[in-house]
């Protein structure tokens, strides 16, 4: 059987093993997913080392570019003289969706271990989990459209339910705005898709297709066809693929997610419990920063290059308004909240300048702030698990009582504010010289942009710095007095364990981003080559 199938179908096992074991062994559950997860991680790594790079694996509109790639009839329909209608069960990976799987596992095994806590209904959590872990993997492998779409709204289910059932005070309004906002994008998505799929025509069977790859080639489009670039036809006065664009990038925007539409996400992540907060953002955002590159880039390139002012214009708003959120909060998580919406800003300015340099840093940022932010609302959740409580004003001088858990808070904030040696110094680097080369070469965006993103790396060390002056220095005070200094022991041997993997996987990247760049590096020079046709 195919690798990435076993991959993406691991946790359907395990999870289905969890909903017939009876509740009296619940305390196996979270070993049951945790080795699933493992095993998961593991059979990543595999595909990694087995992963070929160099001339020849660096396609963008060719199937055979992409590697473990298995193409199955799924579903068909005869539709007499009009042909066929065949939706193909169809994956692979290549250098932009193999490290966000790898790093994907290695958050899903961190994931498990912070649902330690867990401890209601937790059969239907854990399976849950497992589901969820099962859609977001075939998201990063999915090459049919039909297929990603379905792995993109599966994901919606057991997350609604995971923050509304195990979540805080408001967890059903969380939940609510949460499934709303990113169903009304799906929604539209979808309409998208069913009219690239009657604009493409497979060459090798003459019928409609939701083959991502065949999308991506002109040729393939009808000529009197709704996207096709040669009719040029309109949808309300609007260019129809210009529209189309717009539709799917909103869609991934809101994943992103890309300011305006990030208001969700603070209220997700406050409301979460850890594990799911770690999911959120370890994971959940960097699929529409891999949507945002593989279908909107992919499909409709010359409306990308069109209007990539706008788009770095949004990550530039979305670097400078998370930021200044992020500055202005005093509940820990929330503020971790806003310096996500902040880094992934880079992400989409990174995409935005079509340089080889800037869409690499785009790949690599998403790559970093996975593990750190993983690690940073981890350790947010050892300290909530203890007190309960989150307000930064409420704790002074943790660093003398809590020094393990300090020393891992130091490593993740100024791993995360860029600080040279880390993983996200080398991705906001390589973005801000990809947007700068931009202003040269393609035209495409304006010198201040970077000018802008470097505001945004300041303001990202004043808002972690200060935090970390004011939760950890100076003399110990607490709000809940005597009560809290008792509860607030340092970090144990497993939450030890759950650490150093994170704080490893920063520190590595920063020294040797190659581990990401390398196997990157052809898929991004076909696509930035693909994109100036």
């Amino acid at each position: 059987m195919n690798l990435l199938t076993i991959l993406i179908f691991i946790p359907v096992v395990f999870g289905a093993i969890i909903l017939l074991l009876p509740s009296s062994l619940r305390a196996s559950f979270k070993y049951i997913t945790l080795l699933a997860t493992l095993i998961q991680f593991a059979l990543s790594i595999w595909i990694y080392l087995d992963f070929k790079t160099g001339a020849g694996f660096g396609g963008i509109n060719h199937e055979d570019q992409f590697q473990f790639v298995q193409k199955l009839p799924w579903i068909h329909l005869d539709l007499g003289a009009a042909g066929a209608m065949q939706i193909d069960y169809f994956v692979g990976i290549d250098g932009i969706s193999l490290p966000l799987l790898v790093m994907t596992t290695l958050v899903m095994v961190i994931a498990t271990v912070a649902s330690w806590e867990i401890n209601s209904n937790v059969k239907g959590f854990f399976a849950l989990f497992l589901l969820l872990d099962m859609a977001v993997i075939g998201v990063f492998c999915a090459l049919d459209f039909f297929l990603f779409y379905l792995f993109y709204e599966l994901m919606l289910l057991p997350l609604y339910f995971l923050i509304g059932m195990w979540g805080g005070v408001r967890r059903e309004y969380a939940a609510i705005k949460f499934f709303l906002y990113t169903l009304f994008g799906s929604v539209f998505m979808l309409l998208v898709m069913v009219g690239l799929y009657l604009s493409v025509t497979d060459p090798a069977t003459g019928n409609h297709t939701f083959n991502i790859i065949q999308m991506m080639n002109p040729a393939n489009y009808s000529a009197d066809s709704i996207f096709s670039t040669a009719a040029q036809q309109t949808i309300l006065g609007v260019p129809a693929r210009v529209l189309g664009f717009v539709v799917l990038f909103i869609a991934f925007a809101i994943k992103v997610p890309v300011v305006p539409l990030h208001t969700w996400l603070p209220v997700a992540h406050v409301e979460a419990p850890t594990p799911v907060s770690i999911i959120l953002a370890g994971v959940l955002l960097k699929i529409g920063g891999y949507g945002i590159i593989r279908i909107c880039l992919g499909i409709f390139p010359e409306v990308a290059a069109s209007g990539a002012f706008w788009l770095g214009l949004l990550g530039v708003v979305s670097i400078l308004y998370g930021a200044l959120n992020a500055l202005a909060q005093r509940d820990l998580k929330r503020m971790i909240a806003y310096s996500s919406v902040s880094h992934m800003g880079f992400v989409l300015l990174g995409i935005a300048s079509q340089t080889a340099e800037g869409i690499s840093g785009a790949v690599l940022q998403m790559i970093s702030h996975g593990f750190l932010s993983s690690m940073l609302f981890y350790l947010v959740g050892v300290v909530y698990n203890r007190v309960h409580d989150r307000d930064i004003y409420n704790f002074r001088g943790l660093g003398s009582i809590m020094p393990k858990y300090t020393a891992f808070v130091m490593i993740a904030f100024f791993a995360s504010l860029g600080l040279p040696g880390f993983s996200a110094f080398v991705a906001e680097a390589f973005t801000l010289a990809g947007t700068f080369k931009s202003s040269t070469t393609n035209g495409l965006l304006p010198y201040w942009m970077a000018i802008g993103g470097s505001i945004g790396i300041l303001l990202s060390a004043a808002y972690f710095l200060w935090t970390l002056q004011r939760m950890f220095f100076g003399q110990t005070l607490l709000k809940g007095g005597e009560v809290w200094r008792t509860a607030l022991t340092d970090i144990n041997m497993r939450e030890a364990l759950t650490l150093v993997p994170l704080a490893v996987m920063a520190l590595a990247l920063g020294i040797f981003p190659s581990l990401v760049l390398d196997i990157a590096n052809g898929s991004v020079l076909a696509l930035v080559e693909f994109l100036k046709k």
